[in-house]
């Protein structure tokens, strides 16, 4: 400033100065460090034309770069002395890269000038440090402040750099602490200085107590709740944080708004808020509210509807003259989202392709706690499918997903055909089931309004689906060892084409899958299932096979014989198709097996021990599954009922045949029986990404004959976690948390002999991890079941009880994993509690 005043005074004097133009205080020459020998007269401006231009003081830049952002070129007039001169000083200045800058005439020929341009440039930053920081820390700020090595030093950087620094910490609940930067000379470099960043979290502070003043209509432990992100130090906000983030306590204000505007206080607002700290490592929050007048609806109107009459939207908005002023409600069921799961009138609009509709609802009168609501509507023009674009898909053949989605070119638009598809696309397997849910990166509508047309956007994400088994398990007190590989976007199409060898032809949505497992004496399992589910690949129509073959004998690891064994045989072939009535969430399943179990001396699990039996069956399959994704839904329930027959062959024998003098081959060489099951399985979204999944499942095997009585084959083994270590056929395995294996299932002379099972499951799920590359969620449930030998017995309040908590993990490479510990709180058949079990599952659910 001292600078600056003293040229002033030059200049008004009509003195000569030497003729350096800075903004510095410094006085720098050329080429000596000393002034310019010329003398400029400031009271005689002359116009003079450039003839030399130089640049002097450069390390790191390009004396070019600096000339360009002067302006200035040989040839050029300016006056000398003049504004121009400064202006450039300036310029250059707010490059930031510059810590002095000076403009010289070096030397002034008749009208001839020759002009250097002195700069100093500011050090350079060898290296960023950090100290008080954590190396896992250290690697977030470092993505935060993206700070580069070789970057010019200055007061800007170091400021905005540690003021994001201490926003990284403030919001991890370090709400004091300090950074402060210093800088040393880099010997080793040529004006180049080293920076570190200290930094003192100092201690972290937590919200000790809220308190909230006035409005009393809202009691206060709703109004806590209310605050989803802001929590004090109370025990029943023990799982929630208590760090104070200054924008959720923005937003929560807003939400303990809401819920005084739900009750009808439309006026309510928070008149003062302070936050302050009461120790160190304690802050405290309090609430000044004003809740106002309560309000009620009185006339609400409808103007510019003419698809639908004002009764019509009014049996869509629920609302009758004399409810509470609930505004977040009525918004709700105009334009949707929040708690209501019932259509609201957006949607009924936009089912119709009116993409393009707006409602706005109007105050137009408020008499005392009345108020008097004009819903403004503007219908447009329908809109219809333009484009549907497809991306990401790098595997998968895009007619794989395009047979898939509901929105198809020149048809009208439809919300709930757009969120059916996004179902349909996460339920496949072979994408990021959250990615594509994500509105803007998974899928975007992109509307026209000038011709009324939108295009509709899928961003899939491709992950691996296909899964190599390899594991050992411990079952039938021996080893047993497993290889299985299932290619879950196989093509068989591609089978023959050399380049799609990559390792396998891939992306047509089949599934192929081989297992075999083994211990080398006790068990052998071979079998192999292919699935097509768009058999025409026009029509939702599926098409499965399988083959299987097990051998088991009464060998042990010390003992081994080939005279006791049980092989299994069989062969399956099924279709499948997707019903347009009652609506296209059903599918109707057709199955047909042929099985024989072929029995040498086996004594264990069935009621015959020597003998072929031959079971040729039949299912029919009716599912209706809406469910919004398969590894972890939120929403949506998934009803199955399934019911499996065989011939009658008792009923085409003589009435007088006495079965009793049969050998066990005779009586048991065709099999009959009629199976009924029944699955049901709710799940709702509680907060967030909290669920409750609820289930119930019933089983039933019936005889034809009571003469002849139960098949000896395919009923219900109830207790554990489902898995015997190895694959048997001849009964469903239900798994019951709390027992060990098979508990729970009746015996008839050593045989299980369960024909009838009912079970029943509450369950509360919270993800840990949603990611392409693994999905872990933890879960706590409830689970009571029984089973029985004949349904006369059944009594489906007879249940045994457990519970118990858990964790899933799901791999792409592997599959579905789990761990659960479950606690049963009733005796087994055998007599014995259940008591405390930890139970493994792998590719299954319980």
């Amino acid at each position: 400033m001292k600078h600056l005043f003293f040229c002033l005074i030059l200049i008004l004097s009509g003195s000569p100065i030497f003729a350096q133009v800075t903004e510095n205080t410094t006085v720098a020459d050329s080429t000596a460090g000393k002034q310019s020998s010329v003398v400029i007269d400031y009271s005689d401006p002359r116009q003079c034309v450039i003839s030399g231009l130089t640049v002097t003081g450069v390390n790191y830049l390009n004396a070019d770069q600096i000339l360009s952002l002067t302006g200035l070129a040989l040839g050029d007039t300016i006056t000398i002395p003049g504004e121009e001169l400064q202006s450039i000083v300036k310029r250059l200045f707010m490059q930031r890269f510059f810590s002095d800058v000076g403009v010289y005439v070096d030397s002034l020929v008749n009208d001839q000038a020759y002009i250097n341009i002195n700069i100093v440039e500011r050090p350079r930053v060898s290296q960023w440090r950090y100290e008080g920081v954590k190396k896992g820390e250290q690697t977030d700020i470092e993505e935060k402040v993206r700070l580069r090595r070789g970057s010019e030093l200055s007061d800007y950087v170091i400021k905005s750099s540690s003021d994001l620094i201490r926003e990284y910490y403030v919001e991890k609940g370090f709400l004091n602490a300090e950074v402060t930067a210093t800088h040393k000379e880099d010997t080793t470099i040529k004006n180049a200085v080293q920076v570190t960043f200290n930094v003192d979290r100092k201690e972290k502070v937590r919200i000790k107590e809220i308190n909230f003043i006035g409005g009393e209509q809202l009691s206060l432990l709703k109004k806590r709740f209310a605050m989803k992100k802001t929590k004090d130090k109370r025990l029943y906000n023990f799982f929630f944080s208590k760090k104070f983030n200054k924008k959720e306590f923005s937003n929560d204000k807003q939400l303990l708004l809401q819920k005084y505007h739900e009750l009808g206080f439309r006026d309510a607002r928070i008149v003062r808020d302070s936050v302050y700290q009461i120790d160190e490592k304690n802050l405290g929050i309090d609430l000044v509210i004003d809740e106002g007048k309560k309000y009620y609806f009185r006339n609400i109107t409808w103007t510019g509807n003419t698809q639908y009459s004002s009764a019509m939207l009014n049996s869509v908005l629920r609302i009758e003259k004399g409810d509470i002023y609930d505004v977040v409600t009525m918004e709700e069921r105009l334009f949707g989202g929040g708690k209501t799961q019932q259509g609201n009138v957006s949607q009924i609009y936009k089912d119709q392709g009116y993409l393009f509709f707006r409602v706005v609802p109007v105050e137009v009168n408020i008499v005392k706690d009345s108020v008097d609501v004009e819903m403004r509507i503007f219908e447009g023009k329908p809109a219809t499918y333009n484009r549907i674009i497809i991306n990401g898909n790098n595997v998968s053949n895009e007619k794989i997903v395009r047979r898939q989605v509901f929105t198809r070119p020149g048809y009208l638009f439809s919300q709930t055909e757009l969120e059916r598809s996004i179902r349909e696309i996460a339920s496949m397997g072979h994408f990021d089931q959250e990615a594509i849910m994500q509105m803007g990166s998974g899928f975007n509508v992109v509307p026209n309004q000038v011709n009324n047309t939108v295009d509709i956007i899928y961003n899939v994400t491709e992950k691996p689906d296909s899964q190599f088994e390899i594991a050992g398990g411990w079952g039938g007190n021996t080893f047993v060892g497993t290889v299985g590989i299932s290619f879950n976007n196989f093509s068989i199409k591609r089978l023959f084409d050399k380049e799609a060898w990559r390792p396998v032809p891939l992306g047509d949505g089949q599934t192929l899958s081989l297992r075999f497992q083994t211990n080398g004496t006790y068990y052998m399992a071979l079998s192999t299932t292919f699935i097509e589910p768009w058999l025409t690949g026009k029509k939702p129509t599926s098409f499965n096979t399988s083959i299987y073959y097990t051998r088991q004998t009464a060998s042990t690891y010390y003992y081994l014989t080939n005279d006791q064994f049980m092989e299994v045989y069989g062969l399956g072939i099924g279709l499948g198709t997707r019903l347009k009535w009652p609506d296209n969430y059903f599918v109707f399943y057709n199955q047909l097996d042929i099985k024989r179990y072929n029995l040498q001396d086996w004594g264990y699990y069935f009621m015959f021990t020597d003998g072929q039996s031959n079971i040729i069956d039949y299912t029919v399959t009716l599912q209706r599954n809406s469910t919004d994704q398969i590894i972890y839904p939120r929403q949506g329930s998934d009803f199955k009922f399934g019911l499996q027959v065989t011939p009658p062959y008792s009923l085409f024998r003589d009435k007088n045949t006495d079965y009793s003098a049969m050998t066990e081959a005779e009586r048991y060489r065709w099999i009959e029986y009629h199976k009924w099951n029944f699955d049901a399985s709710l799940y709702t979204r509680l907060i967030g990404d909290l669920v409750l999944m609820t289930r119930a499942n019933f089983g039933y095997l019936g005889y034809y004959s009571r003469k002849l009585g139960y098949s000896p084959f395919e009923g219900f083994m109830l207790g554990g976690d489902g898995m015997s270590g190895y694959n048997t056929y001849g009964a469903d395995i239900i798994s019951q948390r709390g027992y060990s294996n098979y508990s729970l299932t009746p015996t008839i002379d050593d045989a299980y002999a369960g024909r009838v099972y009912d079970r029943f499951t509450v369950e509360l799920r919270y993800p840990v991890i949603l990611q392409p590359q693994s999905t872990i969620y933890a879960l706590v449930f409830l689970e009571g079941g029984n089973c029985w030998s004949d349904m006369r017995d059944f009594n489906p309040f007879s249940i045994k009880r457990a519970a118990g908590f858990g964790v899933r993990v799901f791999l792409p490479m592997i599959g579905l994993l789990g761990i659960d510990w479950g606690y049963g709180f009733d005796t087994d058949f055998s007599g014995k509690k259940g008591g405390s079990n930890f139970h493994f599952m792998i590719g299954q659910t319980f």
